[in-house]
């Protein structure tokens, strides 16, 4: 019986391998770009930084150190030159694949980093597993600019497991919209009109700001952002602040709500501040051909009509006034249940004896001419409300 070489039994004393096999190596070096792994065979495994994994330019050796032991797979016995070429990439994948199915089938709730921001929705990567989460399921609403998802940890479901595709979909809207109706179902069961609560300016337009409450965004209108008069909502309020708001009305899941605070309300003393005869100023707020508008403080206009701005006939108030000009008038009218208002300055340039009624107005000393001033008013509202 002929004896067996060293070569022979050191050879015969080495596993045999396979491809896809999966087996323990120990790494003995590692550069930059790949590691050497001594596995029991008579060759070491080549460890490429592309079968490390998915992210590009790593650096292995930051991730992995001579000593250390690992389970990779076999990907190719021989590579043409001898050497046994390894991947724990994609045995990673594979062991990922059980792990998201699992996640599927129990609908559990995954966290991962955002690896990358794409044209139609973000990347994710769970155990090596790539997951695509569509821009339409990125939120609850339309999002214009995905990158500030950028590396940030997300939550999210998986709504399609396909791995023969290897497609998979991730959802993190509906676990937004589930989250609202929660919040929204608790809001409703704490608030009522007449509640003063804060909320979160979520957005701006030229008609309002819409507030987070907290599950439900309710909506501020120009109209009750103030008692007295707001041009421009996008000047006065920045998305992200901090806002106390009055509940106005609950409508279903609309929620009106406003600033005009009653114990702010310049109408609460507007019947000593303004009785008729009293002698007052303010600035013009706005002209139109029968009259003028003066604001007296925010919240309190007065009427001007063109026939008491001046002794002699006017044409129309821009004749001899301007929107922005301080003028001092007497009140002669004073209606606290329409809040209506009616000034003349006329009645300031007249010896009191002689002073015509308001609703009068003499034309080069002709017909007298009947001035219905809540008529007017009315008009003007109408016209200002279309």
């Amino acid at each position: 019986m002929s004896e067996l070489t060293f070569e022979q039994m050191l050879e015969e004393s080495l596993k045999t391998i396979h491809t896809g096999e999966v087996i323990e190596g120990t790494i003995i070096d590692v550069k930059p770009d790949e590691a050497i792994l001594n596995i029991g065979y008579k060759s070491d495994g080549i460890l490429s930084r592309n079968e490390y994994t998915n992210e590009p330019n790593v650096d292995l050796t930051t991730l992995l150190n001579p000593g250390d032991k690992m389970e990779v797979k076999v990907l190719k016995v021989n590579d043409g030159e001898g050497q046994v070429l390894l991947t724990y990439k994609r045995l990673a994948a594979d062991r990922g694949n059980k792990r998201i199915e699992e996640a599927y089938n129990n609908k559990e709730v995954l966290t991962a980093k955002v690896s990358q921001v794409l044209d139609g929705g973000l990347s994710v990567v769970v155990d090596e597993v790539r997951i695509f989460i569509p821009a339409s399921l990125v939120s609850d609403v339309y999002e214009k600019d995905l990158n500030k998802y950028a590396g940030q940890d997300i939550e999210f479901v998986i709504s399609e497991y396909n791995p023969k595709r290897r497609r998979y979909i991730g959802d993190r809207k509906q676990l937004i919209v589930a989250k609202k109706a929660e919040m929204q179902k608790e809001l409703f069961a704490r608030i009522s009109v007449g509640d003063v609560v804060e909320g979160t300016v979520k957005n701006v337009t030229d008609f309002g700001a819409f507030i987070d409450l907290g599950g439900v965004d309710g909506l501020l209108h120009i109209s009750e952002m103030s008692w007295g008069r707001v041009e421009n909502p996008k000047k006065v309020f920045k998305v992200g602040e901090s806002l106390k708001v009055l509940i106005k009305d609950i409508d279903g899941t609309k929620v009106a709500l406003s600033l005009k605070f009653d114990d702010s309300n310049p109408w609460k003393n507007a019947a000593t501040k303004y009785a008729v005869g009293n002698e007052v100023t303010g600035k013009v707020a706005r002209m139109t051909d029968f009259g003028a508008f003066v604001e007296l403080e925010p919240g309190i206009d007065a009427l001007l009509h063109v026939s008491q701005i001046a002794k002699e006939h006017i044409e129309k108030p821009s004749d001899v006034l301007t929107v922005g000009q301080e003028v001092t008038a007497k009140v002669v009218d004073f209606n606290e249940e329409g809040k209506k208002i009616s000034l003349s300055i006329k009645a300031l340039l007249v010896p009191e004896a002689k002073e015509a009624p308001v609703a009068e107005t003499k034309e080069d000393d002709s017909d007298v001419v009947s001035v219905d001033i809540d008529a007017v008013i009315a008009k003007q509202e109408a016209e200002d409300a279309e």
